[in-house]
């Protein structure tokens, strides 16, 4: 019967087992029963778990047709028939558009230029890998298998001839795959879609810009660009403020960007369309201006990358060839115009907005801009920057295309059904119509979802199917033009040309697009009746409710603050009046389910690490320490963030917590729970290390190339069993704590004197215990820092198993 595998009852097999009769009365028959019954049961599990199952007959159905399955086809009538519609590409050429659509999208990657091994990287791969690769795949992937972009600045973005599946399943790009996996983890490099890297460079970022991300999705590369621009050894003045709607992308985004070590990141969580702009209330003290600190929340650059039906990305997600419908760009169109009017509505006047998607539809791109034009007037301008990168082929904007829904074909806004006038709008047709008011937005088309957010007019996003926000292009003398010359069709009178449209088979790539908007002038008040959604509400307030709150942070939480005001000559009171009120601001954070983010005002501990590492008064740490613990006297990581990035939190406080923030500022101390004696309750963090280091003078150590080896290989050393005995005399002298180890390279002797200490200089932080010296680095950090000593010094790293000095302590 078991066997079998006939349905019995587990309550009738321990029947059985016990004879049928009742356990014995009294603790031993009980305990006895129980017995029983536990080895019966384990015995049953046991039996069941190794016994022979025959497949049911659906399972061998399914068996068989696993055997048999193919892929799905890389086709869809409805797709081609639209695109062939709006005349995406010439007639002529559409043979070859949709035949590279069909094959894999080529590798890319783009190396970090602030890494402190940038060098390194490059140097691997022009002078190993290209050859490598050149000798082992050409005959397969042609003879450039890997080659850097052409028209990306510095040879720092590089393409390869496979794809990403073709370069995890290819045996000969084993080694390369390892490479790329590591450098890419310890942020080094970051793999990314050639076209997506893109519209960051159109920004043209300054080292003192404030730059909005929104939705983040490019926000590594943008960092990457601001410091770049820094000089050596100091924090850049420029910041980036990285937007998601999406939680669970916000906490993908903060640990991506953990290896970036910044303090000038931002990453907050709001509807893009009703980001926030802090502004302070019109009655407070005209000190604020006096002081030049910030009035209202605006910035030199906006980068949006608007969510998108995605179709762009068609060559790396197939699923999309079944996916794909026409009401998809439809549906996202008013959400992608909203988002990017908050935008402007964010830029400072002669500020730059890049606005770009991974979709091909016009109804996303060109008609998104076309309305974004009409809404602003004289206020915003298109820019044309074709020739700003010369080698990136691209193709213009279009100026006429159709509008489809379910199935049928309109020209103009006029010619839509009555009961489909409020889905399909006026500003998707390439008219000098606007989006009229009162019009809503259906919630019945399929779109994509990996990015959550909301229409603003009773639309929730959340109710559709995907959503594609690129996570992961430009124009030579040898671009052409569409032809737009279609009979009856009605033309755009704004210069769509000087939009950006990049067709995957020009490039082999992917497809997306990309407009730059310059704002001349402040939009004016009925410009921005359709983007005043700018409160933050939580989910249980009222818009009256939120004012309220807004109002009552200038006022009644500071009774004081009206008489601070009017004292223009006592600066010093103001300001201490100012951070009392911050405080009680800061008590409790306003969003649910968020910690807050508290300054770091207790002075003893802060003297007690600047003591103990002896750190420069150059290096300014009151003001510009945070935490997110509830007990500020007691945080266990404090957090280092720069000027820009206090000021914008001061307003923040000041206006009533209105940014949801959800990370900011580098990791620079944390809490040790040693027993050792160590008269500092806090130690260094590797993440700040780098940005502290110029700074120390106390606490640091300088290793020999081979005894710094030893030190990451075995994490803990005896004193004794350095190579160099006066390098474990020198650590034996320490007292026990946090210290940094450095690495002395070339004719340097053992003297901190010697060493210039600079972001370039090699050093770990370690914990000097009672006997050992102990490295504390993550094993990523570690196994990069060793392969470039290794390499460096022609070492050989020996295996811990061939000597391993903590068996000998």
């Amino acid at each position: 019967m078991i066997a079998s595998r006939t349905p019995v009852s587990l309550h009738s097999l321990l029947v059985a087992g016990g004879h049928g009769k009742r356990c014995v009365a009294g603790a031993g028959g009980r305990k006895r029963g129980r017995v029983q019954r536990r080895h019966l049961t384990q015995a049953l599990e046991s039996f069941w778990r190794h016994a022979p199952r025959p497949a049911p007959p659906a399972a061998s159905a399914r068996g068989e047709a696993n055997r048999s399955w193919q892929p799905p086809p890389l086709e869809n009538p409805a797709f081609e028939e639209y695109y062939k519609e709006q005349r995406i590409v010439r007639e002529e050429e559409w043979d070859d558009f949709i035949s590279v659509l069909r094959k894999p999208l080529p590798a890319t990657f783009r190396i970090n230029a602030s890494s402190q091994f940038f060098k390194d990287i490059c140097s691997k791969l022009e002078n190993d890998f290209k050859r490598y690769l050149e000798s082992e795949v050409s005959d397969e992937y042609g003879e450039d298998a890997i080659r850097p972009l052409p028209w990306y600045p510095g040879n720092l973005a590089w393409h390869l001839n496979f794809s990403r599946k073709q370069l995890r399943k290819n045996q000969a790009l084993e080694s390369f795959h390892e490479f790329l996996k590591h450098e890419s983890e310890v942020g080094n490099i970051t793999r990314q879609e050639a076209v997506s890297m893109v519209p960051p460079l159109f920004l043209n970022i300054q080292p003192d810009h404030h730059v909005l991300d929104t939705p983040g999705s490019k926000t590594f590369q943008l960092l990457e660009m601001i410091h770049q621009s820094k000089e050596p050894g100091l924090l850049p003045r420029a910041l980036v403020v990285a937007n998601d709607v999406n939680a669970q992308r916000c906490d993908l985004l903060i640990h991506n960007m953990k290896r970036m070590c910044t303090a000038n990141l931002i990453v907050t969580n709001h509807e893009a369309q009703n980001f926030p702009d802090c502004r302070i209330a019109n009655d407070l003290s005209e000190i604020y201006k006096k002081d030049c600190k910030p009035q209202r929340l605006e910035f030199d650059r906006v980068l949006c990358d608007v969510p998108c039906s995605g179709d762009g990305t068609i060559r790396k997600g197939h699923d999309m060839w079944r996916k794909w419908n026409s009401g998809m760009g439809n549906g996202l169109h008013l959400l992608q115009v909203d988002i990017s009017m908050r935008g402007i509505a964010l830029l400072k006047v002669g500020g730059r907005m890049v606005y770009s998607t991974c979709s091909m539809n016009p109804v996303e791109n060109e008609a998104v801009i076309a309305e974004l034009l009409r809404r602003s007037g004289n206020s915003v301008e298109l820019f044309d920057v074709s020739n700003e990168l010369p080698e990136l082929v691209h193709r213009p904007g279009l100026s006429t295309w159709k509008v489809q829904d379910k199935g049928s074909w309109f020209q103009n806004h006029d010619d839509v059904p009555c009961d489909r006038k409020n889905v399909i709008l006026p500003s998707m047709f390439p008219s000098n119509k606007s989006i009229q008011e009162g019009q809503s937005v259906c919630d019945d088309i399929e779109v994509n979802t990996s990015s959550n957010g909301s229409f603003s007019r009773n639309f929730s996003i959340e109710k559709t199917n995907k959503v594609y926000c690129d996570t992961d292009g430009i124009s030579n003398s040898n671009t052409t033009k569409h032809s737009d010359s279609t009979p009856n069709s009605t033309s755009s009178n704004f210069p769509l040309h000087r939009c950006m449209r990049i067709v995957p088979h020009d490039q082999d790539s992917g497809a997306f697009f990309i407009a730059v908007l310059h704002k001349l002038s402040p939009l004016h008040e009925c410009q921005m009746v359709e983007v005043t959604k700018t409160e933050v509400l939580d989910d249980d307030e009222s818009l009256e409710e939120q004012k309220k709150i807004s109002i009552d942070a200038h006022t009644s939480e500071d009774s004081n603050l009206t008489e601070v005001a009017l004292v223009t000559d006592d600066v010093k009171n103001d300001q201490a009046e100012s951070g009392n009120r911050m405080n009680k601001l800061q008590d409790q954070c306003k969003w649910k389910g968020v910690d807050p983010v508290l300054f770091f005002r207790d002075l003893t501990v802060i003297k007690s690490i600047v003591s103990f590492f002896a750190i420069n008064i150059s290096f300014p740490l009151e003001g510009h320490l945070v935490t997110r613990s509830a007990d500020p006297n007691n945080a266990r990581r404090i957090y280092y963030i720069s000027k820009s990035v206090q000021e914008i939190l001061q307003l923040n406080v000041e206006v009533g917590e209105q940014l949801k923030i959800a990370s900011l500022g580098l990791k620079m101390f944390e809490t040790h729970r040693s027993k050792d004696g160590c008269p500092c309750a806090y130690r260094l963090s590797y993440e700040g290390l780098p940005l502290l280091l110029p700074y120390i003078s106390k606490r640091i150590l300088c290793a020999s190339p081979n005894d710094f080896l030893r030190l990451l290989q075995y994490r803990t050393v005896n004193f004794a069993h350095f190579i160099n005995a006066r390098f474990g005399e020198e650590a034996a002298s320490l007292i026990p704590g946090c210290c940094v180890v450095i690495l002395r390279e070339g004719h340097q002797n053992l003297d901190l004197g010697s060493i210039t200490m600079d972001p370039t200089t090699i050093a770990i932080v370690c914990w000097r215990g009672k006997a050992t010296l102990n490295a504390m680095v993550s094993p990523p950090d570690r196994k990069e820092l060793l392969e470039r000593i290794t390499q460096r010094f022609g070492l050989k790293a020996l295996r811990v198993e061939e000597e391993n000095p903590r068996r000998q302590n």
